[in-house]
């Protein structure tokens, strides 16, 4: 990740604000993470969205420097749309700085946000104080991860010895077709549905059935899983 200059001391507030828009689909998380942003001389929030297709939209158009994304939009557990956002916008903005804010200590979710170019991760039990520190630090281009989490991210994505994406043999890539073969690779780019489905010339629908089909023959549960098993395979002759 690019290098920015850090951000000056709260004590003395740059000519031009720090930029953050916010995503998340509670009023009253977003207001309160406004109220305490906007509480500093040094930032302003350009801007909010309450789903993912206003946060996709609104983005682009503001150009903040920091976006701050819910991970679990629409409250369902296993709901990580806001990791899908961050992919997204990181791929038409590769200049923006990402925060994730969660409720979950999620390992999976963890890992799928790094995959997704997000330069922080922290919990919503943060002080208001930590959040505002952590906007900063991603925004000078620095990664808001504690060194234990730094750790676990790179133990999983080394791959470990009982990790199912890390034991995938090159049998299980045989049973995927052409085209399923040409959708994992552009998962292991860190491509979204709607990227992959650009660049096949496929439905969206098409590609997340694809997608699906991918991690049920791979035995994997998650597409961070999939782009590992990319990882450790890459240079071998396909089938």
């Amino acid at each position: 990740m690019n290098q920015q200059s850090v951000p000056p001391a709260p004590s003395s507030a740059p000519d031009t604000p720090l930029r953050v828009f916010i995503l998340d689909d509670h009023e009253v998380v977003r207001r309160g993470v406004r109220d305490l942003l906007e509480a500093e001389e040094d930032i302003e929030v350009v801007g909010e969205a309450g789903d993912a297709r206003q946060a996709l939209a609104r983005v682009p158009a503001v150009r903040p420097q920091v976006a701050v994304l819910d991970v679990r939009l629409g409250g369902a557990d296993d709901d990580h749309e806001g990791i899908e956002v961050c992919r997204e916008l990181r791929a038409r903005m590769p200049e923006l700085a990402c925060l994730m804010l969660t409720s979950f200590d999620d390992d999976e979710a963890l890992f799928d946000a790094i995959m997704a170019g997000a330069a922080g991760y922290v919990l919503k039990q943060i002080d208001g104080t930590a959040l505002v520190h952590a906007v900063r630090t991603v925004a000078a281009g620095q990664s808001m991860l504690d060194p234990r989490t730094a750790t676990r991210v790179m133990e999983r994505l080394r791959g470990p010895a009982r990790d199912p994406a890390a034991e995938a043999e090159p049998s299980e890539l045989d049973r995927l077709s052409p085209r399923e073969r040409e959708v994992l690779d552009l998962i292991g780019d860190g491509l979204t549905n709607r990227q992959i489905a650009d660049r096949l010339f496929l439905a969206e629908k098409t590609v997340k059935n694809r997608v699906s089909a991918i991690l049920s023959k791979l035995g994997v549960g998650r597409r961070v899983q999939a782009a590992m098993v990319v990882e450790r395979l890459k240079g071998q002759p396909r089938a």
